[in-house]
């Protein structure tokens, strides 16, 4: 069962999800909310696998939640707003519902998060780790990377490629970003944007706050400027 919660400051329109919700036989209804800071107070508590979110609320927007939540649950936006679509896939949302939606819909986008919940939970067969190297599953092989091969590691919607020294193509394996970022040693590795990981011990150039690797101009977002100035003061000359 998916621990689920939806978040709407319109009754009506909360009432229909929380009713799809019951409706769907994987997914566990924990908690209703009209407002998202009381969302956030239980998110803080309790253990929530998926939220359909609102985003046009008083106080505080939803895409505003979603920046605020600490390894944050799976996010599908139900919204009457189709101009926030955009900015909803930038925060790694699992899907977008434009109010007003039928069951049908909804159904689909919550089998989407399913899958992608599942895979990460099994994420313990899809690599091992030790202090030099990881076996990853890719392609249907299970491939041996060294740490010292790795460049950077560039995380896709469902999926992340692995950039290797002396090799023009990326390894490709199903995982999620976040999770390949609990595996790898943070002495060695630091995550520098939504969407990228790079290996400190691989970093030769960076210009204006961006990593070069070769023609790659790789972005240190604000959330890791700070982090990553540390490194540099700790290593700079």
């Amino acid at each position: 069962m998916i621990n689920t919660i939806a978040i709407d400051d319109e009754p009506l329109a909360l009432k229909l999800v929380t009713g799809y919700i019951r409706k769907t036989p994987f997914l566990q209804l924990v908690g209703e909310f009209d407002n998202p800071f009381s969302a956030m107070e239980f998110c803080e508590k309790n253990h929530v696998d998926l939220v359909f979110l609102d985003i046009q609320m008083p106080d505080l927007m939803g895409t505003d939640f979603v920046r605020m939540l600490q390894n944050g649950p799976k996010i599908i936006f139900a919204t009457a707003f189709e101009k926030f679509a955009i900015e909803g896939y930038r925060l790694d949302a699992v899907d977008y519902l434009l109010k007003p939606f039928g069951y049908e819909e909804f159904l689909a986008s919550a089998m989407k998060a399913r899958k992608l919940i599942e895979l990460e939970s099994h994420k313990d067969n899809s690599f091992e780790t030790n202090e030099e190297f990881l076996f990853i599953k890719s392609e249907y092989k299970i491939r041996r990377i060294n740490y010292t091969d790795i460049l950077y590691i560039e995380g896709m919607k469902d999926y992340v490629k692995i950039f290797l020294k002396n090799d023009p193509h990326p390894i490709l394996s199903i995982n999620s970003l976040k999770v390949l970022e609990s595996k790898l040693p943070d002495s060695r590795f630091m995550r520098v944007h939504r969407s990228f990981i790079v290996n400190l011990d691989r970093i030769e150039t960076i210009e204006r706050f961006r990593i070069v690797f070769g023609n790659v101009y790789i972005p240190v977002s604000d959330q890791y400027k700070e982090v990553f100035q540390k490194f540099l003061d700790e290593n700079f000359l």
